[in-house]
């Protein structure tokens, strides 16, 4: 065991707070991560406050880990001492199902082992990468392209591939007109996957005042979904619109923007439940849809197409000690577009 320090909220809707963690011993088949940078996801807002159901207790978030190794167990193959690489939003999984088989770990049906306010097979509680150390599984770990800052890929872990595995999905590409609802975290991401992609790509935002970086990060277009107007004017036009937003929607109002044989897919998770008529997706053959991070393999594809694009995420690095000014910057979406982590100042 090894203790390491790290940032935690001691209960729900406390402040994080300075704390020491215990790591386990590297296993035959594990790897010991220097923890450069952290990423600041949404999700660690919503469930260190218990937005999303009960969690555990002493909590530490964090699942867009980047850093370094500094051992491996006597069984890895896959990364070496030095090696940079990447921690994303789950540690485990049952490995056995048909989709750990086909890659789609992250839909395990056995349950896979999120990276923090989870329980690990060894039944210990998983903490995240607001601390300077983690012991993860090799098959759990992806590698960061040289060609990717540490501090702007560690968004990549969670925002990054959250955007691309429905954008791939989902067939975004040339001749495609793609909407993504939200520019935050989530959505600038997608909004440069999408113009990496080849699709004609529009912002759905609640105002125009992120426009400017919407248009400079690879949008086509840009629009205030709090003008009606944008409802009578995009009406049946796009193939597919992918919603960041983790507020309830009037969904049947996006649904209307979708061609015939549309998708509106939700990548953020409202706490509340959501109300729909179900004409909005009868009439025009519509889905409406949801998907999860990616898998393993995924994810290194989504790292080495961001690397070869030329992109990471747009971030505002922090000392761990403004975590909570942080949070409610979120919140108040105050933040272009991601907060990270310098886990040096832990």
């Amino acid at each position: 065991m090894t203790t390491v320090a790290a940032y935690a909220a001691p209960a729900a809707k406390a402040p994080l707070e300075r704390t020491t963690i215990e790591r386990r011993a590297v296993r035959e088949f594990d790897v010991l991560i220097d923890i450069k940078f952290a990423g600041i996801c949404h999700s660690d807002i919503h469930q260190a406050r218990e937005g999303w159901g009960e969690a555990i207790f002493p909590m530490v978030p964090g699942h867009e880990i980047a850093g370094v190794v500094s051992e491996v167990g006597p069984g890895v193959t896959k990364f070496a001492v030095g090696d940079r690489v990447g921690v994303g939003c789950m540690v485990d999984s049952c490995r056995e199902c048909d989709n750990c088989k086909a890659g789609l770990e992250q839909y395990c049906t056995g349950g896979n082992v999120m990276t923090y306010n989870g329980v690990g097979k060894d039944g210990q509680p998983t903490y995240g990468g607001y601390s300077e150390k983690i012991v993860v599984d090799e098959n759990f770990v992806v590698r960061i392209p040289d060609g990717l800052k540490l501090d702007e890929a560690a968004p990549l872990l969670c925002a990054g591939v959250t955007l691309y595995s429905p954008l791939k999905h989902w067939n975004a590409g040339p001749g495609k007109k793609v909407a993504i609802l939200g520019m935050g975290g989530l959505g600038h991401m997608g909004v440069k996957i999408a113009h990496a992609l080849g699709a004609e790509v529009t912002v759905l935002s609640q105002s125009l005042r992120k426009k400017d970086d919407g248009l400079k990060l690879g949008a086509d277009h840009y629009y205030a979904t709090s003008d009606p107007k944008t409802f009578e004017e995009l009406r049946g036009t796009f193939d597919l619109i992918v919603s960041t937003v983790s507020a309830p929607l009037d969904f049947g109002a996006f649904l209307s923007l979708l061609k015939s044989d549309g998708a509106l897919v939700n990548v953020g998770a409202p706490e509340e439940p959501i109300s729909l008529n179900l004409f909005s997706v009868i009439a025009g053959r519509k889905t409406l849809a949801g998907s999860s991070i990616g898998g393993i393999r995924e994810t290194q594809e989504m790292l080495d197409f961001c690397a070869e694009h030329g992109f990471g995420a747009e971030i505002e690095l922090i000392r761990a000690d403004e975590i909570n000014e942080a949070y409610e910057r979120v919140l108040a979406s105050d933040v272009r577009y991601r907060f990270v982590i310098d886990t040096a100042t832990i």
